[in-house]
């Protein structure tokens, strides 16, 4: 594992993070699958961590293992990382005035996560689900969530606030004129390509791009929406 891969690890833990018992170390060093089975069964068993997301141990442990395989890829994760430090900066689990709504920004999560993979901006490795994907983001943005204003600093939602001042240009009198603005989102991604601001991967067409940011706005959308945010 590169040193890079092994720092995000540290992201997902307690998920990994307890040698296997000798009793089971057979077993254990059996493939990866069942290595990281242990290691989430022994975090468990210790009081490290516990099932989420209303998993079962079953269901807790094939996350793990999922997990693992998202970390083993390139794409995914790296994506993954990126729009999760942005919705931790950018659409923070809060009300505009500080209550708490953990949904909103799980339900942006889920929102995001789903778009990527539909637009084929993210792909999932095997043994992952959709929702694995999700609850992956999930982690990586609770972590974030409690970084003490360090990660504001750093402004990785940047890119959000932009999608969203077209949302806000576009809004007049509580209803959004979607189609000016997608044809305003799609103009200016054209001339941040064109300016070489924004550098497309050559597996995604633009066309790509711009259905992934329209489906982002709708999600910002809806988070602000929940929250009774003017703008993020």
């Amino acid at each position: 594992m590169t040193p890079h891969k092994f720092a995000l690890l540290f992201l997902c833990l307690p998920l990994f993070a307890l040698s296997p018992s000798a009793s089971h170390a057979a077993s254990c060093n059996s493939n990866q699958d069942a290595a990281v089975d242990c290691f989430v069964t022994n975090a468990v068993r210790t009081g490290l961590t516990s099932p989420r997301y209303g998993m079962t141990m079953s269901q807790f442990r094939a996350y793990g293992v999922s997990v693992s395989k998202i970390l083993q890829t390139d794409e995914t994760y790296l994506v993954i990382v990126g729009v999760s430090s942005a919705i931790a900066d950018a659409m923070p689990p809060t009300n505009s005035d500080g209550t708490a709504n953990v949904s909103a920004q799980q339900t942006a999560i889920a929102q995001i996560t789903s778009a990527l993979l539909a637009n084929g901006l993210a792909a999932l490795p095997s043994e992952t689900t959709r929702n694995d994907l999700q609850y992956f983001a999930m982690d990586i943005v609770n972590a974030m969530d409690t970084s003490g204003g360090y990660l504001q600093l750093m402004t990785p939602g940047i890119s959000l606030r932009v999608i969203d001042s077209y949302v806000v240009t576009g809004t007049s009198n509580g209803s959004v004129n979607w189609s000016a603005v997608d044809a305003n989102l799609a103009n200016a991604l054209s001339n941040m390509v064109a300016s070489g601001l924004i550098k497309i991967p050559s597996a995604i067409s633009q066309s790509q791009l711009n259905s992934f940011v329209d489906s982002v706005a709708q999600a910002i959308w809806t988070y602000k929406r929940s929250t009774n945010r003017g703008h993020l």
